[in-house]
């Protein structure tokens, strides 16, 4: 099961309630919120354990499923331009088959969506570039990584799987 943990705003905006206490890993657990990027509504997805960001648009308010659907076809198509296995990719979307809504509940991880979002405007011509920039950011909650090679080094570790 994954867990995407909206912001407030998201949450107004996507109308909808979130499931209280859930406990998952964190490698299962993404925090998401929404905000503007070269005038256009975005929503940005940061992993909890490995930072890994994934920006979708073109989602309307209260699209809650189109949201979870681009989700999951932005995350795939992303981390296969990336050279990521498919057997891998295919093994976490599976977790993905159940997707919980929940509230944010890490700061951390929040500081680091701050980080992602800094610019309200960028020049890339497509959000694979965007993503490819974003993900080779070193940020320190993560040992200063880079949050790509993190993730993939993750997707093979099945701790990374299992609640603490």
């Amino acid at each position: 099961m994954l867990t995407l943990r909206f912001t407030k705003d998201l949450l107004k905006d996507m109308k909808t309630t979130p499931v209280e206490n859930i406990n998952v890993a964190p490698f299962l657990s993404w925090h998401v919120n929404i905000y503007i990027l070269n005038k256009r509504k975005h929503i940005v997805f940061v992993n909890d354990l490995t930072r890994l960001a994934i920006i979708i648009n073109g989602i309307r308010t209260g699209q809650l499923e189109k949201l979870k659907d681009k989700f999951m076809v932005t995350f795939r198509e992303y981390l296969l331009r990336e050279g990521v296995n498919e057997t891998l990719i295919n093994r976490y979307l599976d977790y993905g088959t159940e997707v919980v809504i929940s509230k944010t509940n890490n700061r951390s991880v929040l500081g680091t969506m701050k980080e992602v979002t800094w610019f309200i405007e960028d020049d890339f011509y497509d959000n694979n570039e965007r993503l490819k920039w974003l993900n080779r950011t070193i940020h320190k909650p993560i040992d200063y990584k880079e949050p790509l090679n993190y993730f993939i080094e993750s997707l093979g570790d099945h701790k990374n799987y299992n609640i603490d």
